[in-house]
């Protein structure tokens, strides 16, 4: 499944660069992340870098947006051509 930021995001930049998929971005309030781009870093890390990186535990599964292993997989190969 997708992830997301809740609203205990405190701006802190670190999470956006980390994406290798480019999902996240700075919103109105918080960053948020795109569930079209994001695969939980499926096919690049065997972890969400996001997530890895977050100071303060505000990205989680997103349950508007359920996605098995092979789903997030074929969505990585969606974007980055399988490379």
């Amino acid at each position: 499944m997708a992830l997301m930021i809740t609203d205990e995001c405190i701006n802190c930049d670190v999470c956006e660069p980390e994406c290798p998929n480019g999902a996240i971005t700075q919103g109105d309030e918080i960053y948020v992340i795109d569930p079209a781009l994001c695969t939980e870093c499926v096919g690049h890390y065997d972890t969400s870098q996001c997530v890895e990186v977050c100071p303060v535990d505000c990205i989680i599964a997103d349950p508007n947006h359920q996605e098995s292993e092979d789903q997030l997989r074929a969505k990585f190969e969606r974007i980055t051509g399988g490379e």
